[in-house]
């Protein structure tokens, strides 16, 4: 992974063999980023997406393998019990052209991944609601 800083913004490229969420969460943290916003593009060859369940209150998760380009990556940055969290959502086109999409919890670079990372001053942390069954904003 590369970067460059403008102002507040950082402009990554994640290389080949790198996890998205887990590189991300690590920069995110070396460079103190606590709230902000995530999107960017790129291709990966392997990926595990999930759709939250609201009526069970839980995940559930499908893994991709081959090559798919990300045709959108957006999330955002925020703190649980004051570590670096983050949310992400993807959507994946494989070779016919199919698009799925989800939650990302994992994903692996198979070519390049080109993100922007928007920090933002300030600190929003989240907190587990029982009765939706998700990590919540807490104002």
């Amino acid at each position: 992974m590369d970067y460059r800083k403008f102002g507040n913004r950082y402009v990554l490229r994640l290389d080949r063999g790198e996890e998205i969420v887990g590189t991300l969460k690590k920069f995110c943290e070396d460079e103190r980023i606590e709230l902000g916003w995530i999107k960017g593009i790129g291709a990966v060859n392997r990926a595990t997406i999930g759709l939250f369940d609201t009526k069970n209150r839980q995940y559930h998760s499908i893994e991709l393998e081959g090559d798919h380009e990300i045709t959108s990556l957006a999330g955002n940055i925020s703190t649980l019990g004051g570590r670096v969290y983050l949310h992400l959502h993807v959507n994946l086109s494989d070779d016919d052209f199919r698009v799925r999409g989800g939650h990302l919890n994992s994903a692996v670079i198979s070519g390049t991944g080109e993100i922007v990372i928007e920090a933002m001053s300030g600190n929003v942390d989240r907190v587990f609601n029982e009765e939706i069954g998700l990590n919540l904003y807490r104002f």
